[in-house]
Parts: structure tokens; sequence; C-alpha cells
């Protein structure tokens, strides 16, 4: 059974991330930060391009790529061959998306109300140019995405279900699990961003029942910016024919024809950073070493106290919604907007995120939200930072 982190574990820890001594940071949803063996194993390679040649370091390159695969599939519950690695979320996505079609007027998709702007982007364009409708699935009543309503909407034109598993603007953690039982049960695509889960919230795909998963490496996990991670389950893997290919996603066969790779693969290229798959390998490793189920405690005990002290201040507003919550926490502070929030406490030495209706559009509509301030924690968290998070913010409202 899991125990959360002890004080000196998180002292270790924060002793190997250099960014916990010169930056009070509560944007770790926004992208966390890394400890210094990933920086060295960027360095590292970077520095064998340097004095090696670029082409000629790429073996190593390429070992770590594979290796950052394989504890991808390991922290997915998947296999290697299911895993994409892709530059990040959105682009992961949003591949796997354009490769769904051809779609034909009348084709319906259904979407969790807190879905993600971007992907509702490249969702909208496809209703634009094809005659797609797409419509939202009503919440239940703690805000979260209702699998039984869900079940109320099902025919035969549904052609996907796409579900954020923790929204960007708020500590919801959707049911992702139980949508994903509908999907299987009517076999309908079942996509799932869950770029805000990975390294927060244990990710089993095959429990989730999902087709496609897309997730990135710099938030939970520490990885660098500019990595991602696409799986595929196999089976639906025929299901999708990549909009771009090139050598390594579709080389040439013997009649001079392309041929797609059999693997998730077929969603990457051939010119990729090596450099930060290095880092990304070893942002994995660190991860599943201290245990995701682990991080899961660590992180909802630090977001549960500081839910409470914030709800405490006067004219602070908590915005959270759900039953159960990750460890992203909404607020209003009354009479300023998020942006000055943010940048008021940046002034301090302290990081926070503010997003605005383009993140979240169908929920920030639905509930009247213009922006949103937001505190993300990690498991690198200590009380003495909520004090000084905390003391930031009553100063504000004064």
């Amino acid at each position: 059974m899991s125990t959360p982190l002890s004080s000196a574990a998180v002292d270790a820890l924060r002793a190997r991330a250099p960014g916990t001594q010169s930056t009070t940071h509560f944007n770790h949803a926004g992208a966390s930060l890394p400890s210094s063996a990933t920086l060295e194993a960027i360095q590292a390679h970077l520095w064998r391009e340097a004095t090696t040649g670029p082409m000629e370091a790429a073996a190593s390159g390429r070992e770590q790529t594979e290796r950052a695969r394989t504890l991808a599939a390991q922290l997915f519950n998947a296999r290697p061959e299911e895993i994409a690695l892709t530059t990040g979320n959105s682009s992961g996505w949003s591949a796997a998306f354009a490769a769904l079609g051809p779609w034909q007027p009348g084709d319906r998709i259904l979407v969790g109300r807190q879905e993600w702007g971007g992907n509702l982007s490249a969702m909208r364009l496809a209703a634009q140019r094809d005659g797609v409708s797409i419509e939202t699935i009503p919440c239940d009543a703690t805000g979260a995405v209702d699998p039984q309503a869900l079940e109320t909407l099902l025919d035969e034109r549904v052609r996907l279900i796409a579900l954020t598993w923790l929204p960007a603007n708020g500590g919801l953690i959707n049911p992702a699990a139980a949508i994903g039982q509908v999907a299987r049960r009517h076999a309908i695509p079942y996509f799932i961003d869950a770029a805000q889960a990975l390294g927060q919230v244990p990710t089993d795909v095959v429990a989730l029942g999902c087709d496609v998963l897309t997730g990135v490496g710099r938030k939970a996990l520490r990885g660098p910016r500019g990595t991602g991670f696409l799986y595929i389950r196999q089976a639906f893997l025929s299901r999708l024919t990549p909009v771009l290919v090139d050598s390594w996603s579709a080389p040439l066969g013997a009649n001079g024809e392309p041929v797609l790779r059999d693997d998730a693969a077929r969603f990457e290229s051939s010119e990729r950073a090596l450099a930060l798959h290095c880092g990304l390998a070893n942002a994995l490793q660190e991860a599943l070493e201290i245990g995701v189920d682990t991080i899961r405690l660590q992180i909802d005990g630090i977001a549960q106290s500081l839910r409470q002290r914030l709800s405490a201040l006067p004219g602070v507003t908590v915005l959270d919604l759900g039953a159960e919550r990750s460890g992203l926490i909404a607020f209003d502070v009354a009479g300023l907007d998020a942006l000055t929030v943010q940048r008021s406490l940046a002034a301090q030495g302290i990081t926070i995120g503010s997003n605005g209706t383009p993140y979240t559009p169908l929920d920030m509509e639905a509930r009247g939200l213009q922006q949103i301030a937001r505190a993300s924690v990690s498991y690198l968290t200590t009380e003495p930072e909520i004090d000084r998070l905390l003391t930031g913010i009553r100063a504000l409202v004064r």
C-alpha cells in the first residue's frame, strides 16, 4: 500500500531540483521543475552532438528514445509499440484526430464540458468543413461529465467520444474509466486528453478503455518542454491513417509505394529532438521510481490543504468542482482580474497560472467565468511555500 512521501524524501527531491531554490512555484500544471539529472541528460547529449557531430551522436540518442518509449509504456500499462513520442499533447491529439476521417455530414462528436480549447479547435474545423456536429455531454451534480447522460445521447451517427480527463481550469477529475465503459459497449472511438493526468494520477489505458490517449512531458512528469506521448490501442491503429508521413513513418517499399509502420510510431517523424528524449527518459524513470500512487497521495494531501486555506481567506473564492480532485486549484480574488493576481505574485517570486476562456471555453461559458487564477502543486510543494503564497494573496486582498 502506498504512503505519502516523508519530509526527508521531499527535501532530498527538492535538493535535486534547482528551481526550488530560486522560485516558489505554483504553476506545475503549466510546466513543472525538472531535476538536475534530467537537465544533465539533455546537456550531455547536446555536448555529444557538439563534439562528435549531431548525426554521429544520434545512436546514443536513439537508445534513449526507445528507453523513453518503454518507460512510457510501463507508465500507461501499454506496450511500447502502442506509444509514439510527440512534441507535445496537442500535436499528438490533433494528429490522431486528423487521421480518424473521413467525416460525413451528420456525423456526431460528443465531448466533455471541460474539453481543452485546442482540441475543440481541431474538431470545429472538421465541423465547418464536413458538416459534423459537436455536442456537449451533460455534467452530474458535482460538475463532472455524466456517464449515464452520455448513454442517452448515443446513436449510430456518433463517431467519437472525447474527454479531457483533468481540466486545465480547476481541480475536477472526470470519470474517464466510466466513460470508457460506455464507449466500449457501443464500439465508439474514445480519445482521452491526459495532459494534466500523466505523472499525477495512475494511468492504466486498459482500465480506461480508451483507443487514444495523449499527454505531455513538461507537467507532472517534470520532463522537458517539447515532449509528449500518443498512445494508440494496437487494435485501433488500422483505423488511423496519418495526414503527414516521411521515410520513418511510411518508408517506400520495393515497388516504390509507401508502407505505413504497423506501430504507433507511424505518427513520428524521422527528425526528432534526441536531447529532449534523453531528458524525458530520465524524468519518466524518476516518476516510476517514486511511484505514481505515491505521487497521487502526496499531491492530494497538499492540494486539500491549500484549498482549505485559500477558502478561509476573505475575498478569495475557490472555483473547483468535482467529487474527486487533482492538484490544480482555481480561485478568484475579489476585485482583481487573474492576470493582475499572477503578475503581482510574480513580483514577489511566486509563480501561478491564469487561464482565460479559450483554455476551456465550454465550461467557462457554462459557469459564467471569463478567467481564473490557478495554483497547481507538485509532490515538491511544501507548507512554507503555501504560507508564502497565502501571505502574498492576503496582501493583494488588503
